[in-house]
């Protein structure tokens, strides 16, 4: 019973906590340097990410909690900002997260639950990058959409001209 006791009592102790080390609040891990395939501090970390869904993780959407995640990830293994860079394609679906807090509250009835993270994305260097044949089949205004967020001719521009350039594809 003892033995039990003991081993239960250890693994409370060696239980990993969930953190939010880089973008605070949002994109939660639990990191553990005792796993295999950690990131690696010789590489410069280039990514695009399309986001096409609507779905949520945590009260934001379920892309841009997914890029936060990413950061934290390479955060906790002391992966610096200057050696990461991030690109992100909304569109489809996703395009509404784009709006201002008035434009969603207008919309929706509420203020957009994504305004924080995505500037607390944009802060950290994330390029976030709007679909404008997507926000014109919304009938989304430019005066509407986040200030942290670009117009691209396409999200397919966006995609095509940075795995070009050599970033990997994340969805």
């Amino acid at each position: 019973t003892l033995f039990i006791l003991f081993l239960s009592f250890s693994m409370f102790i060696t239980a990993q906590e969930w953190v939010t080390p880089v973008i605070n609040g949002y994109g939660k891990i639990k990191y553990s340097k005792n796993v295999a395939v950690q990131p690696d501090n010789n590489l410069t970390y280039k990514i695009v990410y399309k986001i096409i869904t609507s779905d949520t993780r945590e009260g934001v959407n379920k892309g841009l909690n997914g890029i936060a995640h990413a950061i934290n990830m390479l955060g906790c293994a002391d992966i610096k900002s200057n050696a990461v860079k991030i690109v992100a394609t909304i569109q489809g679906p996703a395009t509404s997260i784009v709006l201002t807090d008035k434009a969603y509250q207008e919309k929706f009835g509420q203020n957009n639950p994504n305004t924080k993270i995505i500037e607390l994305l944009s802060s950290y260097g994330v390029k976030l990058f709007v679909c404008s044949q997507a926000t014109a089949y919304k009938k989304i205004e430019e005066e509407q959409i986040n200030e942290n967020i670009t117009q691209a001719l396409s999200g397919s521009s966006v995609l095509l001209n940075y795995q070009l350039k050599g970033y990997a594809l994340m969805q």
